[in-house]
């Protein structure tokens, strides 16, 4: 299962979208908010402490803070799709190489951590979900061809079995996975915390997005 959901969470998002054509409304928002949510708190209440009770503290701390950098870094080429957000012309006939392997890079790293903790893989899961609705949203309503759009989303989908896939058969990679889980903390942090910020958008009190949060946040506690 943990090779098999998100491959058919990113599939069935892009069939929903091809079948359903929705438009990005504040239901989406409110999706994203309590996906946020629940990864962050996966996140905090599985991960943080599963690095820091086996590894030196303060080499953890750095190798989260690189994930953070690392992840700041690939916004400059996938223009913040990992959070929500696709600033790329819809005009454009041209594959979006640089979105396709940011999201890819981005991909691969959250699959490494399911190896150790398995509860991961609902928070990556939940995060996959709105971010590949909203992709194909833009795929399918820009002038890149169907066929391209859906051989993004397909490689998009087996990315992060692939992490878990070399992080199970790859020695250096078990040698080192507690630093390497370190990293993807740092990852995670940022594109929850980005997505929670911008889910308040002029930092107005929203009822149903503080709901839905605190949601997310309950039902990743009790996993």
């Amino acid at each position: 299962m943990i090779y098999i959901l998100p491959i058919l969470g990113v599939l069935i998002s892009f069939l929903f979208v091809v079948v359903a054509k929705p438009k990005k409304n504040e239901s989406f928002k409110l999706l994203l908010a309590f996906s946020g949510a629940f990864l962050l708190a996966l996140t905090i209440f599985e991960m943080l402490p599963e690095v820091y009770a086996n590894t030196n503290p303060k080499s953890i701390g750095v190798f989260i803070m690189l994930g953070i950098l690392f992840q700041i870094f690939l916004e400059f080429f996938s223009k913040g799709a990992e959070h929500g957000h696709v600033h790329i012309s819809e005009e454009s006939q041209n594959f979006p190489w640089l979105l396709f392997f940011s999201l890819c890079i981005h991909s691969l790293l959250e699959g490494l951590p399911i190896g150790t903790n398995d509860t991961i893989i609902y928070g990556i899961l939940i995060h996959k979900i709105p971010i590949a609705i909203i992709l194909s949203i833009f795929l399918l309503g820009s002038n890149i061809k169907p066929l391209h759009a859906a051989f993004f989303m397909l490689l998009f989908s087996v990315m992060t079995p692939i992490g878990t896939l070399l992080a199970h058969t790859t020695t250096i990679l078990s040698r080192y996975g507690m630093y390497l889980n370190a990293l993807v903390i740092g990852v995670f942090l940022h594109i929850s915390t980005v997505i929670l910020f911008e889910s308040s958008e002029g930092h107005k009190f929203n009822l149903r997005k503080l709901l839905v949060i605190i949601l997310g946040i309950t039902i990743a506690y009790y996993l």
